[in-house]
């Protein structure tokens, strides 16, 4: 297939659909198989294209952590705050990044309150500033898993090469394996399957991966974000269930090379080495789950160049973040969803970002809020 408009073709998404309800039939389920889509693209795209309702009653799909600016501490985000309410620092950031909340509030309205922060495309719109502005201090917002870190290297490596010292990174970015990891050996939770990160696999490929069907024993397959491809994805986990195999499959070939990006990952352990822990919202802290720069390029590291808070931060007690992420509940069990935390007044993250599950939930799950809301009154199970 060539066109986007091929991997929406509903009579083979139906051919797919009666595959699926096949193999449930021939596994013979005990009780529901639940499948985890660990990134966030892939929860969205569930919704947008109504694929949970397509699917037969055994599966359950359980929405995982996939999200970076979903799992970015409150502390961090103070620490941005302070960053951009320096007079000398033009504060550049992604988008999604500028609603997510700290105790601070966000750099949104930090930048109401007159701080100089900026929106940019990718760094090396950031990098560009640093020419423009010689006489102030860039400073960008290093935010996502193995899919943005080659970019955020590269520029570093860019502004080496350019000789430009009012750059620099705070930087934020984490890893998915340590976090499949924590997720695994959560006790909170049991998971049958895994639709694996399509975007972090294009740069990582599929060795990481191997320890989750060798040490855990539950299948994994890499796959695209279409509704096709997830489709797909899924009757592939199915067929290693029925056969009783656990392997790393790749459902996203024409994306995902087994190898993974040799360049990019070059850029990556040029610039960054693993921090011995990283706090992530609502999971807590998890062993070397991020990155930092390594010591030769510490003038470009903003937490080096700069005096910042670096408080841990709790989260507010309502807000159930952590129990979402880890697919404990869904989002319309929290206490606060779509009362106290809306995407145009999120109280988690998880309600900013476009690829959040609570945003995703409230945009295309079809909730019928009032039904949750009388349900959570009377105390009822909101999903019930």
């Amino acid at each position: 297939m060539k066109y986007v408009d091929e991997f929406r073709d509903p009579d083979r998404a139906r051919v797919l659909c009666e595959n699926i309800r096949r193999l449930v039939d021939r596994i013979g389920l005990e009780r529901p198989l639940q499948l985890m889509e660990v990134c966030g693209g892939h929860t969205h795209s569930i919704f947008r294209y109504g694929i949970g309702n397509m699917l037969p009653k055994e599966i359950e799909l359980v929405h995982g952590p996939g999200c970076p600016v979903c799992v970015l501490p409150m502390g961090r985000v103070d620490d941005c705050v302070a960053l951009a309410e320096r007079s000398e620092v033009i504060f550049t950031t992604f988008g999604d990044a500028m609603r997510v909340p700290g105790s601070r509030g966000n750099l949104l309205e930090a930048k109401a309150r007159g701080a100089d922060v900026r929106m940019v495309y990718s760094p090396l719109d950031a990098l560009a500033l640093a020419r423009k502005h010689p006489d102030r201090e860039i400073v960008f917002f290093g935010l996502g898993f193995e899919t943005t870190m080659p970019s955020t290297a590269l520029t570093v490596l860019q502004a080496e090469r350019d000789g430009i010292d009012n750059f620099s990174l705070f930087c934020n970015h984490i890893t998915i394996v340590p976090t499949i990891k924590a997720i695994l050996d959560s006790p909170d939770l049991r998971l049958d399957g895994f639709l694996g990160p399509g975007h972090v696999s294009m740069i990582i490929g599929l060795e990481p991966y191997e320890f989750i069907a060798r040490d855990y024993r539950r299948p994994i397959v890499i796959s695209g974000f279409e509704p096709l491809d997830i489709l797909q994805g899924i009757w592939m986990l199915l067929e290693q269930l029925a056969a009783g195999r656990c392997e790393v499959e790749n459902q996203y070939r024409r994306i995902v090379p087994r190898a993974g990006n040799r360049q990019a990952l070059s850029a990556i352990h040029r610039v960054f080495e693993l921090r011995e822990y990283f706090e992530w919202r609502g999971l807590g802290s998890i062993d070397y789950s991020g990155v930092r720069m390594r010591r030769e390029y510490a003038r470009f590291d903003a937490e080096r160049k700069f005096t910042l808070p670096n408080l841990r931060i709790a989260d507010p007690k309502a807000c159930q973040c952590g129990e979402v992420l880890k697919g404990v509940i869904r989002p319309w069990e929290c206490k606060v969803f779509g009362t106290a935390c809306t995407p145009e007044m999120p109280l988690g993250a998880l309600m900013v970002s476009s690829e959040g599950a609570c945003a995703a939930y409230f945009n295309y799950g079809g909730i019928d809020l009032a039904e949750v809301i009388r349900r959570r009154k009377a105390g009822a199970p909101a999903g019930a």
